[in-house]
């Protein structure tokens, strides 16, 4: 599987140890209760070396909630989360950096907050 692929799975099994959150999505969810999570981990780029494979992936975890004070609560877990990433399958994690964060509203909608992160793996398959 990709690097991306894997490092979603990594992110959604690490912030499936918040209680608040009522789920965690890899893609907008039609219907799910407040506060929820989506992980986005497909932008990736080549970040091999003479000889391996390496990806450079970048992850945007959105999270949603009606109510903002708690959604900063919930951002600062899972920032906390990630920060404790467990394995990747077939990928060693060199790293994994925070990058911005920020929370916006929809007029009509519910708060976001949007943190990024850059995580840069090796694979562990030889000869790719």
């Amino acid at each position: 599987m990709s690097a991306g692929s894997e490092l979603q799975g990594a992110a959604v099994r690490a912030l499936s140890a918040l209680p608040e959150l009522t789920g965690t999505y890899d893609g907008p969810p039609a219907r799910a209760p407040f506060p929820y999570a989506v992980v986005d981990a497909g932008t990736e780029q080549d970040w091999s070396h003479k000889s391996g494979v390496g990806r450079e992936v970048l992850v945007a975890l959105t999270l949603w909630d009606d109510q903002p004070t708690r959604l900063q609560r919930l951002a600062d877990a899972a920032d906390a989360a990630l920060g404790s990433l467990g394995p990747v399958t077939d990928w060693q994690l060199v790293s994994f950096r925070f990058v911005k964060r920020r929370l916006v509203r929809d007029v009509s909608g519910p708060w976001a907050a949007a943190l990024d992160y850059r995580a840069r793996l090796l694979s562990n398959e030889q000869g790719e």
